[in-house]
């Protein structure tokens, strides 16, 4: 609520009355908070959403012409689905994936439209609500997991699995590792207070991520947090920055070894980590396990222009794709398969171009660039296509873009070099 205080931002546009700015603002972080409960639908998340959308279009968001290639792509994949889906409207599941995709869509046009002003500030809140959506996320699977709540082994774990407040471990883990690399930031860059909170909140989120035994959350969160710390190092404006950076990584990974090596001293927590950390999963091998399902499934999707609609997929194979590009063939044709890769890497180009320049909002926006290439690479081996994180991510940086153009135009010194270390 304190961002109230620096409505000044807003001198270049109609004044916007101070109480608008906090209301703002304030959305923007229960949106975030929001994001950790997605287990029932519609979720939190899903109508605080709509109801800071609502709120925004009635105090004033401006649509840029920078943003009309977000549009139409997100416009022509959604339309493929729309398509290849017309013989399977009769089913029920079908019909909500479908509204569903086109709502993901929306979110990303909001995120977008949002993040594109006030930017610094916004972000800001946005950012703290994660990182609380994420301890709540994160405390509710470790108290199901260690049998803390009354009944909450059953409601809060999966497989043996910690899933918190979500329906899946492998998505509870996916969604906490951009929490956690907030927290991260706070604990190599912050003051004693803020870092020492960043600790604690660290510690938990990757305790949830190590319970939730997914590999993909582990390899990403090691891999996001590697790719995150060195662009801080390469974009630090000072040596002595680099180097408590560097530091403080240190610091922060013999913790978490030593904090992986007490957990493994329970028989329980090192079966299941043995099992999930082995590379032969029946699953994966074989003709039709995952990878064999995609040589499969691509050569398939050459022959179908128009797909073979939502959530078909199982009915030819004894699982889903779990790779969201063969996915959008598969369910929008081809369509949606061109137009869907096209979008997530046009955003990860356009998120390289930007990662140099020097915006206030740039130790939030490597933060969030990491996440979301990590998340890209996560997508060639499970299905992340609704992800709710996922379009969050996608619209941000895309607002982040906006910003960061009006930005350096104002200030063209604005790009930075990175420096040797």
């Amino acid at each position: 609520m304190a961002y109230a205080a620096t409505a000044g931002e807003f001198a270049s546009r109609p004044a916007v009355p101070p109480g608008i700015v906090t209301l703002q603002r304030a959305l923007i972080w229960m949106v975030g908070a929001s994001s950790a409960i997605v287990f029932i639908e519609p979720s939190p998340y899903e109508l605080m959403t709509l109801a800071a959308a609502s709120v925004f279009v009635a105090t004033g968001v401006r649509l840029r012409l920078v943003l009309v290639p977000l549009l139409l792509l997100l416009f022509l994949v959604n339309l493929g689905y729309t398509i290849s889906a017309i013989p399977l409207f009769g089913e029920s599941t079908v019909a909500s994936w479908i509204a569903t995709s086109w709502y993901m869509a929306v979110t990303v046009v909001f995120f977008a439209l949002v993040c594109a002003e006030d930017t610094a500030a916004r972000l800001d809140m946005l950012r703290r609500g994660l990182v609380v959506g994420g301890v709540i996320a994160a405390l509710g699977g470790v108290a199901g997991y260690f049998h803390l709540v009354p009944g909450g082994y059953d409601l809060l774990t999966l497989y043996g699995r910690a899933r918190g407040t979500f329906k899946d471990p492998n998505v509870l883990g996916a969604y906490l590792i951009l929490p956690a690399l907030f927290a991260l930031q706070n604990v190599v860059t912050a003051h004693l207070a803020k870092a020492l909170r960043g600790t604690v909140a660290l510690g938990v989120i990757a305790l949830a991520i190590l319970l939730a035994f997914s590999r993909a959350a582990w390899g990403g969160l090691i891999l996001t947090a590697a790719f995150m710390l060195s662009l801080m190092v390469l974009t630090s404006r000072s040596r002595g920055e680099r180097s408590r950076i560097i530091i403080m990584t240190l610091v922060a990974a013999l913790a978490a070894v030593l904090l992986i090596a007490v957990l493994l001293s329970f028989d329980s927590i090192a079966d299941m980590f043995r099992q999930r950390a082995s590379f032969d999963q029946s699953y994966d091998e074989g003709r039709f396990g995952r990878f064999g399902r995609h040589i499969l499934g691509a050569a398939m999707a050459l022959d179908l222009p128009f797909g073979i609609g939502p959530l078909q997929f199982h009915n030819y194979f004894p699982e889903d794709t779990h790779n969201s590009y063969l996915n959008a063939f598969m369910s929008g044709g081809w369509l949606s398969g061109i137009c869907y890769p096209t979008l997530v890497f046009i955003t990860v180009i356009l998120g390289f171009r930007h990662t140099f320049i020097h915006v206030p909002w740039q130790r939030t926006y490597i933060a969030i660039f990491a996440a979301f290439v990590g998340t890209v690479g996560e997508s060639f081996i499970i299905d992340t296509d609704h992800w709710r994180h996922f379009f969050m991510m996608l619209g941000t940086m895309w607002g982040m873009f906006v910003a960061a153009q009006s930005y350096r135009s104002e200030r063209p010194s604005a790009v930075i070099v990175p420096r040797k270390a």
